[in-house]
């Protein structure tokens, strides 16, 4: 079992050198504000067709679509928060964000990327604090690994700030 390298940057997720870019998805994988809206403002609509023909999933579970204009193998759409039929939010948990980030990592490994870039899942519509988020996504990672995948390699958290820096730094850390 080799865990994986773990970086943590602060920047843009359009513009990470790793082979696919996860999207912070809703389970109906519209793609909407936030970092969805920035994969397709820079990606094309096309990552949004793609991913709404596959839907809706569970919330925790994860889909691959074409990067379209960006330079990625692939975009997961890791669903870490929803909505219901009845249209009301199904707020991200820390279960919720630990599924949607082994999902992700599931598919990286059957498709054989060995780099991957995740945002902060549910931190943003789905309401979930950096720290709650930052535990649960690293101790995805860990398990992933602790399971015999050897894929992805490296995993690259990418963040908007150092509030959110400092707290999957202190994730990796613990």
């Amino acid at each position: 079992m080799t865990q994986p390298t773990i970086e943590i940057q602060i920047g843009d997720i359009t513009t990470v050198d790793t082979e696919a870019i996860v999207n912070a998805a809703n389970n109906r994988l519209w793609m909407g504000s936030g970092v969805a809206g920035a994969i397709k403002r820079a990606g094309g609509e096309e990552i949004e067709r793609e991913a709404v023909a596959q839907g809706p999933i569970r919330v925790g579970e994860a889909v691959v679509t074409s990067a379209g204009r960006l330079p990625y193998r692939a975009v997961i759409h890791a669903a870490a928060m929803g909505y219901a039929d009845d249209g009301s939010l199904i707020p991200a948990t820390a279960e919720h964000v630990y599924a949607a980030t082994r999902a992700a990592l599931t598919r990286c490994a059957e498709r054989g990327l060995r780099s991957v870039a995740f945002p902060a899942l549910g931190t943003g519509v789905g309401g979930l604090d950096l720290a709650t988020c930052a535990r649960a996504m690293v101790r995805a990672v860990h398990d992933h690994a602790a399971s015999g995948a050897d894929l992805p390699q490296r995993i690259v958290f990418v963040v908007r700030n150092e509030e959110a820096a400092a707290a999957f730094r202190h994730a990796v850390a613990s």
